[in-house]
């Protein structure tokens, strides 16, 4: 669990130069185009640093048997990443700082264009769990709106908000890391998202006391059409018949967010094991080339310690997006 504050960084002023691979985002060639070179980085000493990317933990445990049923629901077969009201809903609560009023705004004025007061508030309900759940590991909601504007794409936006949602739906956790893992051992080819592979990957989720998932076969299958929405929408998969995916691009902001996201998760260790990178389904070949990315944002320093590269925030985690204070 993420720490209740942002990490600060405790080295400031060093001079940094990361280079090679950074023109390679994502990298030429097939999927799984390795790098010819090492990322280096000269710190103030003139010492060479390298980006270290074997041992340790640095892939995402499995989350079987680790929630209670009370935890785990399919609120994915309601709405998916609904960016443009998820916008308008973090817009609403940065304006207004209090969720009584959003709600009220929200369900007497249909800011979701939903039909009945029943269906406004379910979509309610669902999207402001995901921000309502939100610690320091990602940007604050009133920050939020200020990221989105910095956002050059619809894409970048949903990248940034899926985050959000893996924070608060437990399921839907448990299946990318799922998909992480396939990544890993298979490429490409493991990012399978026909409904008999997502089926499958629901059958074997255990709760906490060890008994087996159990929701209808048809709930199961709204579930896997919530799941390819949200995919579509970051860029995993390219067209609404598409089943097999693809590593996504990532846009400067939604780049900056995962970096924060697995700075506040894994603290000065997070280069070895990027989880904020591998949720959007970055191969541990493309980490160079981010890590120069990050390296050029005026709010993250490069410094080393044996050798090894570290980056790090020079202040709070999110100091690039200031608090929005537009109106509601």
């Amino acid at each position: 669990m993420a720490p209740d504050t942002p990490r600060r960084s405790s080295r400031t002023g060093s001079s940094s130069k990361l280079d090679d691979c950074a023109h390679l985002n994502p990298p030429t060639g097939p999927p799984w185009f390795v790098c010819p070179y090492q990322l280096s980085s000269v710190d103030g000493s003139g010492r060479s640093m390298t980006l270290r990317t074997d041992g340790g933990d640095r892939f995402p445990p499995s989350l079987d048997s680790t929630f209670s049923r009370d935890e785990v629901s399919m609120a994915l077969t309601r709405c998916g990443l609904l960016v443009d009201r998820a916008e308008t809903l973090a817009r609403l609560y940065a304006h207004h700082r209090d969720w009584t009023v959003v709600e009220e705004k929200w369900i007497e004025e249909r800011v979701d264009e939903r039909s009945t007061r029943g269906s406004s508030k379910g979509i309610y309900r669902a999207l402001s769990s995901r921000f309502k759940t939100v610690g320091s590991e990602l940007p604050s909601i009133a920050q939020l709106p200020s990221v989105l504007d910095q956002c050059e794409t619809g894409r970048d936006r949903a990248q940034v908000l899926y985050l959000y949602l893996l924070e608060d739906d437990p399921l839907v956790k448990y299946a990318v890391r799922r998909y992480v893992d396939r990544l890993r051992e298979a490429g490409v080819d493991g990012l399978d998202f026909e409904q008999e592979t997502i089926r499958r990957l629901l059958d074997e989720f255990r709760y906490d006391d060890g008994s087996e998932f159990d929701y209808a076969e048809s709930t199961t299958r709204r579930w896997g059409e919530g799941l390819r929405s949200v995919m579509r929408e970051i860029g995993v998969l390219d067209s609404q018949q598409a089943l097999q995916g693809e590593v996504p691009t990532l846009g400067p902001t939604p780049l900056l967010v995962a970096s924060g996201y697995s700075w506040e998760v894994h603290g000065d260790d997070w280069l070895s094991r990027p989880i904020g990178w591998r949720y959007l389904f970055q191969p541990d070949q493309y980490w160079d080339s981010l890590a120069k990315r990050v390296s050029d944002h005026p709010n993250w320093e490069a410094s080393g310690i044996h050798g090894e590269l570290r980056l790090q925030p020079v202040g709070d985690t999110y100091d690039w997006a200031d608090p929005w204070e537009g109106d509601g």
